[in-house]
């Protein structure tokens, strides 16, 4: 068992399931670890998770993939959560789209002071369906992918899922940081910034 405890650790200390852990993994020549996509959570301690069954996937969002993703999806499975064993290039894809998600969600969501996840879902759907369009835009350029069509529509219904989460942004340098140095470069280079609205929010509300 212990072959896990260095992992949650990293997952701990570094963004945790909703961050872009990409760049550390490879300057740490971690290329190729394990990983998983967690779309679960726990309101409080000794409270039971809320498992990221929505109704748009219902056979849940929760993913893993790597050497040892049998064995991980297993354990979770056995704690009644959901799980599926992915490849890596359909693993970073739904890795990306959560990226998109937390990023999108908690920055409109800051913009209204108080607003839950699922206030913004409800009340500024339009605000942050705008932000995740060109979030997944500048995500798709830079990686060279393709995502699934309806990323929007996933989104929100995991928003639904757990609509009563309160918004901020968090951990700069791992969620929001990533799309801003995208824009950083594409500026220094004389390039159109590819997150316009993405950098006047953050300026916005003095993050950047």
């Amino acid at each position: 068992m212990m072959i896990w405890k260095p992992f949650l650790i990293l997952l701990r200390n570094r963004g945790g399931a909703n961050g872009m852990l990409e760049p550390w993994f490879q300057s740490k020549g971690l290329g190729n670890a394990d990983q998983v996509l967690a779309y679960f959570a726990v309101s409080k301690l000794g409270e039971p998770p809320v498992d990221g069954i929505t109704d748009t996937n219902p056979e849940g969002l929760t993913a893993v993939y790597g050497k040892w993703a049998s064995a991980v999806a297993g354990r979770l499975r056995a704690r009644g959560l959901t799980c599926k064993v992915l490849e890596k290039d359909a693993f970073q894809k739904q890795m990306l789209e959560k990226l998109i998600w937390i990023c999108a969600f908690m920055l409109v969501g800051a913009r209204h002071p108080g607003a839950t996840v699922g206030a913004v879902e409800k009340e500024y759907r339009s605000e942050v369906s705008a932000l995740i369009a060109e979030l997944a835009a500048a995500a798709a350029a830079e990686k060279g992918i393709v995502f699934e069509e309806a990323m929007e529509d996933r989104l929100c219904a995991y928003s639904r899922s757990v609509s009563h989460f309160p918004t901020a942004v968090k951990e700069f340098k791992w969620r929001n940081g990533w799309f801003h140095s995208l824009s950083e470069k594409a500026t220094a280079e004389g390039k159109q910034d590819p997150c316009p609205l993405h950098t006047t929010w953050l300026q916005e509300l003095k993050i950047v």
